[in-house]
């Protein structure tokens, strides 16, 4: 690995692929990496022009759209420091995270602009529009006229035209910072993660080692943010050194939006949060598989795998019918669902990662995968699990290698916190591994309830089973004293479809959830439900935003 360098990935595949389509906005324009190359040579002389040097910080902040892949592989292959932000952070959270990493130049959708106020980033020597590159603010006339006379600049310095002998972009080193990405993780405020491009390089060399069939002639549909690394390395960054076609959808990624998309662009791999095949199994398949005709059906032996055949088709032509396999991610899988999917033979896997490895830490095929487990460590990575029996006894997961990050920017303490003495990076997860080296996730340590008697009380786990509930649409268990306590907001199709007042709903949730009680050990039991008016708040990756919940003990 020490030979290669992301930039120069980049820069050979922006040669070889200089007239195939690179970057497309849903039902929108394309660019073709001959276009993706000559708009970051216009930004390499902006950099130029405003004195951006190899290591300075440059803000993104919209939402996913063609022109963010540009401005981002212009930041990395000029040598300066991108720093993506998520587009739905609050105005005053954007600003904030703009000052902290000491950003000279932020790019930005429209939008999001319109909530900004220039006098909040004094730091800023450029506000740069993202729909069309157009400077929104400058702070020097030289930005300005570079600006206005960019075409002209750029003829000058390539006469006879642009073409694939003029790329050359930086060469990175594996210990130079790529970039920082603020984390807004369930346990409160944002860290700057600081990732180095050992740490994306090695990500990028597993995804070529898990999809080997993704070349230059797949297509993939882009659904999660970019401004997390999930979505930006496995639906972006490995896709543009493979010389792939990236549809960013650039709408919110309801379940009609995607759908419609997998329809269109039948894409060759998907990387997707569990909640999306989640919703496909609550809302269409689960009503047909408990009807109790279909029921009987199931138990006959020969005509229930004939049943789920169909169902496995069914489901791979909603998914656009050519995809490897889809990655799910970001967060826990609900149990029964994860079961039925894996009954019928859907070719769906579960991986494991973080902000702070960039992300992948576990992975398996989905032929090779195990139910309930997040897969095999990485390449170039290590796992142990700190218990005295890591088969059979939760500890918490840690970390090493290539992938982990350097440190969270400008906070020496918490970077101090999250290492061990010996050097392995404590994830906050609880798991087990099996004999086989299968990793599964017990739940994050931080949200470990002690029981009465010293039980460890996952809370995750409890949820999986109300989340199976009819009426539920989704809940949070969460302590109140000695006692557990589940909020839950409902199905509310389902409620208005049968009328049903908040009383009549109550008692319907709670007599299902003296069945799931009765499965539950005696420290695990709900002693009570309380109804949630609306949607818990959540973070980019769709988990819950625990601590806003919890009581005060």
């Amino acid at each position: 690995m020490a030979n290669t360098s992301l930039n120069k990935m980049i820069e050979k595949s922006m040669k070889t692929n200089w007239d195939r389509p690179a970057l497309s906005d849903y039902k929108g324009v394309t660019l073709y990496y001959r276009d993706v190359a000559r708009r970051i040579e216009k930004i390499h002389l902006i950099f130029e022009i405003c004195g951006i040097k190899k290591g300075d910080k440059v803000a993104l902040c919209s939402k996913n759209q063609a022109n963010w892949g540009v401005a981002f592989l212009a930041c990395t292959t000029y040598g300066a420091v991108p720093v993506p932000i998520l587009h739905e952070f609050k105005s005053s959270n954007i600003a904030h995270l703009v000052n902290h990493s000491e950003a000279r130049i932020l790019f930005v959708g429209d939008v999001i602009w319109e909530g900004l106020m220039q006098s909040d980033m004094p730091a800023l020597e450029a506000v740069i529009l993202l729909t069309d590159f157009s400077l929104l603010y400058t702070a020097n006339d030289s930005i300005d006229d570079a600006r206005e006379h960019l075409n002209e600049y750029f003829g000058k310095k390539y006469p006879k035209s642009f073409g694939p002998e003029h790329i050359c972009y930086h060469e990175d080193s594996p210990e130079e910072l790529a970039l920082i990405n603020y984390t807004s993780g369930t346990s409160g405020f944002s860290k700057g993660v600081m990732l180095p491009y050992r740490s994306l390089l090695s990500n990028v060399l597993f995804a070529y080692v898990a999809e080997p069939n993704l070349d230059n002639n797949s297509q993939v549909v882009s659904m999660l943010p970019l401004a997390h690394m999930y979505g930006l390395m496995f639906e972006f960054l490995f896709e543009m050194t493979a010389g792939a076609h990236v549809h960013f959808l650039t709408r919110l990624p309801t379940p009609k939006v995607i759908m419609e998309a997998f329809k269109q662009v039948k894409p060759n791999i998907i990387v997707a949060v569990p909640m999306i095949i989640e919703k496909i199994y609550k809302k269409k398949l689960e009503p047909i598989i408990e009807k109790g005709s279909m029921k009987l059906l199931l138990k006959l032996p020969v005509i229930d795998q004939a049943i789920y055949k169909k169902i496995n088709a069914t489901l791979d032509e909603t998914f656009g019918g050519q995809f490897e396999e889809i990655i799910l991610g970001g967060a826990a899988f609900n149990r029964e669902a994860e079961a039925f999917f894996k009954k019928v033979g859907f070719r769906y896997t579960v991986g494991y990662g973080m902000t702070e490895c960039g992300p992948i830490i576990t992975y398996s095929h989905w032929d090779k995968a195990k139910l309930y487990s997040c897969g095999q460590v990485a390449p170039r990575m290590e796992v142990k699990i700190d218990s005295s029996d890591p088969v059979n006894i939760p500890g918490e997961v840690l970390v090493k290698g290539d992938n982990v990050f350097l440190g969270y920017y400008k906070n020496q303490e918490a970077t101090d916190e999250c290492f061990t003495a010996d050097g392995w990076f404590k994830t906050g997860d609880l798991g087990v591994m099996d004999e086989e080296g299968f990793l599964y996730i017990k739940g994050r340590s931080k949200t470990m309830i002690l029981g009465p008697s010293g039980q460890n009380i996952y809370p995750e786990e409890i949820e999986s089973e109300l989340n199976n509930m009819p009426y539920v649409g989704e809940s949070l268990v969460i302590e109140d004293g000695e006692k557990l306590i589940a909020l839950i907001y409902p199905d509310q199709d389902l409620r208005d479809r049968e009328k049903l007042t908040k009383e009549q709903l109550l008692a319907k949730l709670n007599e299902e959830l003296k069945e799931v009680n009765k499965e539950l050990p005696n420290y695990c039991k709900i002693a009570a439900i309380e109804l949630s008016p609306e949607e818990f708040e959540k973070t980019p990756k769709r988990s819950i935003k625990r601590y806003l919940y919890q009581r005060k003990k």
